[in-house]
């Protein structure tokens, strides 16, 4: 059999994390951010190459990620039948590795590929070379008899539908419900969108190397990877000052250090006081808002309504403060106020001028500013008269339909989000259960924490209060943004089943705890 493989399936080493600054000119994040960082195709051919001219060659690199995906199947699955499936490249490779790997470990284990051993080349050819047994040909009929199928036919770089004999294949996998573990991404999915290339199949476990890459994260792509581990292979971690990615799976370690932390010394002003615009009609949403917002540690909240209005948001909460206004004018006043440093329009506020104007004029004020909703639809069709007016400290949240009206631009979401707020010159927060943060400096974050218990009316509001409330505490609208998605999803997830929107702020508290207590532990570290 050649070289041999342990039994056991060893772990591989972990690197060190380098200090240093990225070529933009931005500091690098820390250790522990930088475990968040999320992976192009392109990127990870630059980390491999970085680790080969490291001293790492790839043909060990590809032994300890065949390894590390055995290692996973056998903690996860007793030894059954088992069809691993290769495809033509370095994916095909990792198969070889993980069968001989299962072999080792007692398992029975068929082979079968969509090239012949003469056709690889590289890495993947010293692998290949290693494997004793017969080589079966990729067809629907080496799947008689498996229970357990491992995916190495096509990995993360995929870019055209699966066609032939691959498709005839995995199309069979899914008829018959195979158990299916996915080698880097599942095949037939996009690694850098995580769109559907045709077909492709429902895995159990996918098992990636080094970082994640967007189709883990990205919808449909992420529902298609089932449980994602990602083992480490040996690529030293300080291959990332080089290719300083921009992109990042959304968590605390991403902005928890930059939290506003009360002190003793502060007061409820020192804390910021957010201004909501509250509409007439649906007031529902401007309350919804102010409660996450205050939740979110802002000192002070304020609803600001037409006179009709004013006694439904008084009557809500007892430390919610109303005031009225009948016109923009009246609203610009307020804004003249430099303890209201914070503001949101657009929850219930209505499409109308009276929108439009607060927009405008709350733009023109240079304060922290999000805009939500109804703040975006009145300029649909003109986005050039919001986007001429846009500061940095602005977060725009749109859901795909207001995004719609603002933003004429294709490509997958992640590469849509980046478009707006290069466009607009804000931080763009789209909406979903794969939400996408985007600043106008590249730096983008995914949020992957939302439970589908999130699709209720009002949710979006308690968000945009959330980053209100950072904000108005002086957060940075990027940090914002992504912690008050993070929150969002951690409290919708915390309160569980039967979820409406006013049960996050309340499920905010016990959130909040559970981070106080990573971040003191970090304090002591």
């Amino acid at each position: 059999m050649g070289e041999a493989l342990s039994a056991t399936i060893p772990e591989t080493g972990r690197g060190q994390y380098a200090s240093g600054t990225v070529g933009t000119g931005i500091q690098m994040a820390s250790a522990t951010e930088r475990t968040l960082a999320v992976l192009s195709n392109e990127e990870m051919y630059r980390a491999d190459a970085a680790a080969a001219a490291g001293g790492v060659p790839g043909d060990v690199l590809m032994a300890n990620a065949g390894a590390a995906a055995a290692r996973e199947i056998v903690a996860r699955w007793s030894p059954r039948p088992t069809v691993v499936l290769c495809g033509p490249g370095n994916n095909g490779g990792d198969g070889y590795v993980v069968a001989r790997a299962l072999v080792h470990a007692g398992w029975i284990v068929e082979l079968a590929s969509l090239v012949p051993v003469e056709r690889f080349e590289g890495d993947a050819a010293t692998h290949a070379a290693r494997w004793p047994a017969e080589v079966k040909a990729l067809t629907p009929a080496v799947l008689d008899g498996a229970a357990l199928v491992v995916d190495a036919l096509f990995g993360a770089g995929l870019t055209r539908a699966l066609e032939g004999a691959a498709r005839e294949v995995i199309e069979a996998v899914c008829t018959r419900g195979l158990d299916l573990v996915a080698i880097d991404v599942p095949s037939g999915v996009d690694g850098d969108t995580g769109a559907v290339l045709g077909v492709a199949p429902q895995a159990r476990l996918t098992v990636t190397f080094f970082r994640k890459k967007p189709a883990h994260l990205l919808l449909p792509g992420r529902s298609l990877c089932g449980e994602v581990v990602v083992a480490d292979i040996g690529i030293p971690d300080d291959v990332l000052g080089e290719i300083a990615p921009r992109l990042s799976e959304n968590g605390p370690a991403l902005w928890a250090g930059r939290l506003p932390r009360p002190s003793l010394a502060d007061h409820k002003y020192s804390r910021g006081h957010a201004l909501i615009l509250g509409g007439a009609g649906m007031t529902g949403a401007a309350r919804l808002a102010a409660r996450g917002a205050m939740r979110a540690g802002a000192g002070l909240v304020t609803i600001a309504s037409e006179p009709a209005a004013l006694p439904i948001y008084a009557a809500y909460m007892a430390g919610l403060l109303t005031t009225s206004v009948s016109d923009a004018r009246d609203f610009t006043a307020l804004l003249g106020d430099a303890r209201k440093n914070a503001v949101l329009v657009g929850p219930g506020a209505g499409v109308n001028e009276m929108t439009r104007a607060v927009t405008l004029a709350t733009l023109d004020a240079r304060k922290a500013v999000v805009l939500d909703a109804d703040a975006l639809t009145v300029f649909a069709g003109e986005p050039e008269a919001l986007f001429g007016r846009i500061h940095p400290a602005c977060l725009l949240t749109p859901h795909e339909g207001e995004f719609a009206r603002l933003f004429d631009v294709a490509g997958s979401k992640l590469e849509r989000a980046r478009a707006a707020a290069a466009l607009s010159g804000a931080t763009v927060l789209l909406k979903g259960a794969d939400t996408v943060i985007a600043s106008p400096d590249g730096r983008v974050a995914i949020n992957a924490n939302a439970p589908p218990t999130l699709a209720t009316a009002g949710a979006g509001d308690v968000l945009a209060g959330i980053a209100l409330g950072l904000m108005a505490q002086g957060m940075a609208v990027f940090d914002a943004g992504a912690a008050a998605a993070w929150l969002h999803g951690a409290a919708a997830a915390a309160f569980g089943p039967g979820l409406i929107a006013e049960d996050i702020a309340e499920a905010l508290p016990g959130v909040w705890r559970g981070l106080a207590e990573v971040m003191l532990e970090g304090d002591r570290g």
